[in-house]
């Protein structure tokens, strides 16, 4: 099914759980325990990640159809525009129909260690909405989302020409919005009004991602492209006494972000799990009355 219209026709918040290919081949079994895990709270779909630069490609492509094959979730893959060509493209995604995997995020993607130029790694696709184009126009089938960015894209400083930019996507064809994590609701509600203004109007998802120790608050931070981090959070991370009370503290806080936004109405909300279940199963049972999920 596709996610646009999982989308359409929900009557609620819709949650989705995103996982990355394990890099050891013996991490694939957790992988699946941590998915077993997650079921039960009924995902309207799932989404898998590559790697910078497609690091991670043929482990992204293997998981996917895994995931579909052995769950019958809905999945999303990702597909970067980093070091791919038009043919590459054509054969996963002809590969993925086969398969009845018939969603895909498209997104430009970061460059692998040791690359310093993006014009020498796009040269088929320069920018995301080439890969959109492509997808819409040669797999027509496929349903496609973008990426939105609440706090700003640091490579494009005006904001102006960033929602400009994420409107061509999606006056291109894409489906919905999916966005960075980020851990002040303000900001998401403020990139959904810019979005409004500029006749943006498909769904746009939050993507939410709870702390679980003090070094991963700057690597949650590093990997959202610099997502600003609440004092009021930070002063709590830092005066933790260990990562086990951090981790209540990410709960909670994320607790409280997942339930501001359903009270908002939004039309559904997206979890980096970081391929552990614990903390999105936590949320989930502190969310339950909104969720009917358990």
């Amino acid at each position: 099914m596709l996610v646009k219209e999982i989308l359409g026709s929900a009557t609620g918040p819709v949650f989705s759980f995103e996982f990355f290919p394990p890099k050891k081949t013996e991490d694939w079994a957790k992988l699946f325990h941590t998915i077993s895990e997650l079921i039960p709270f009924n995902p309207s779909y799932v989404s898998v990640t590559y790697g910078a630069g497609g690091s991670t490609r043929s482990r992204t492509h293997d998981l996917v159809t895994k995931i579909q094959r052995e769950t019958g979730l809905t999945v999303v893959s990702h597909l970067t525009c980093i070091c791919s060509g038009k043919e590459e493209i054509a054969h996963i995604l002809d590969d993925y129909s086969k398969h009845g995997i018939t969603n895909v995020l498209a997104l430009r993607g970061d460059l692998p260690p040791g690359s310093t130029s993006y014009e020498e790694a796009t040269k088929d696709f320069p920018h995301a909405i080439d890969l959109v184009r492509f997808i819409v126009e040669n797999f027509p089938e496929t349903g496609v989302g973008v990426a939105g960015f609440p706090e700003g894209h640091p490579q494009t400083p005006n904001r102006l020409k960033e929602i400009e930019h994420l409107k061509a996507k999606v006056d291109q064809g894409a489906d919905y919005i999916v966005t960075q994590l980020f851990f002040d609701n303000r900001d998401f509600f403020d990139f959904v009004s810019r979005c409004a203004l500029a006749g943006i109007n498909v769904p746009i998802i939050p993507g939410i991602m709870p702390v679980t120790t003090k070094k991963g608050l700057i690597r949650m931070s590093e990997l959202a492209l610099g997502a600003r981090i609440p004092a009021s959070l930070l002063k709590k991370v830092l005066e933790a006494e260990n990562d086990e009370e951090v981790g209540k503290i990410g709960i909670e806080w994320a607790t409280e972000q997942a339930q501001n936004l359903i009270d908002n109405h939004i039309k559904g909300i997206h979890f980096y799990t970081l391929n552990n279940a614990e903390a999105t199963r936590e949320i989930f049972h502190n969310i339950a009355d909104s969720t009917k999920a358990v």
